[in-house]
């Protein structure tokens, strides 16, 4: 696989988008060429060159392309968006939008990102080794078509609104998340294997959410049906014993949702 390594030099005091950086838009360039693909900063268009050291050539197509951004680039926007195929290795934090829309391939993040990383995501990876902000996997405001498909694997923390509008794909949290977790969702799957603070399925009509840690304030709308152990959703897995519920009631002649609830931390629901 062929391999192009991006190392910061420029001025990133304004954020950068950089929706050019994909293995797609790589994809049989040179070093020279890929230098010239432009990105906004502020009120101007530059060229990759102006932000990035460039070493190696694109593969023969996407699948065959990795890129690799060598240090941290939190002032750099939407790395990986849309992207089908192929690897991107994020050696440092990124900033807003990772991933936005990728329908395949695989984004690897060592560092912490911003808010709305995997955006509308249809398809691929995206691992975020650190902490993620808000809006993980959700949908834009003003609507309610989330993640599709896919997988998010957050290994730290996450913010608000993980999986708003969610109706396919895997979200996986290993920490905590804040409120309005899967507000909306109508499908796929989220585990948080830490705490949530609030308002966790809101709305939510079909799906699965699974909270392994202690919900501060439980959504009312929810219906305890059981009691299970030891869950497992294809590869992901679930040890212990969970309160299951069906929900959210709020919201009439809809479909429902099915929230587990860790039973040992959460006795007094």
């Amino acid at each position: 696989m062929a391999e192009v390594i991006l190392r910061p030099t420029g001025n990133f005091d304004l954020t950068v988008e950089a929706e050019v950086v994909t293995p797609d838009n790589f994809a049989g360039k040179n070093a020279q060429e890929i230098g010239k693909l432009l990105v906004w900063q502020g009120p101007q268009q530059l060229p990759l060159t102006d932000f990035f050291e460039i070493k190696g050539n694109g593969g023969i197509s996407a699948q065959d392309t990795t890129i690799i951004i060598d240090g941290n680039v939190s002032r750099v926007k939407r790395i990986g968006e849309g992207m089908t195929a192929g690897k991107v290795h994020v050696k440092g934090s990124t900033g807003m939008h990772v991933g936005n829309s990728m329908a395949g391939g695989e984004i690897l993040v060592e560092g912490n990102t911003d808010s709305w990383p995997g955006m509308e995501m249809k398809g691929g990876l995206l691992h975020i080794k650190g902490n993620a902000l808000d809006h993980v996997g959700s949908a834009y405001r003003g609507s309610w078509r989330g993640m599709t498909g896919g997988r998010i694997v957050i290994d730290g923390d996450a913010g608000n609104q993980v999986g708003g509008g969610i109706s396919g794909g895997e979200i996986v949290i290993g920490g905590n998340i804040a409120n309005f977790c899967g507000t909306r969702m109508n499908g796929g799957l989220i585990v948080v294997r830490g705490n949530a603070i609030r308002t966790v399925g809101a709305e939510m009509t079909g799906g699965t959410i699974v909270v392994g840690g202690t919900i501060e304030k439980f959504t009312p709308g929810f219906m305890q049906t059981a009691v299970e152990s030891n869950l497992k959703f294809n590869d992901i897995e679930c040890p212990g014993e969970y309160k299951k519920f069906a929900g959210d009631y709020a919201i009439p002649q809809k479909g429902k949702g099915v929230m587990y609830v860790s039973a040992e931390n959460n006795e007094d629901l």
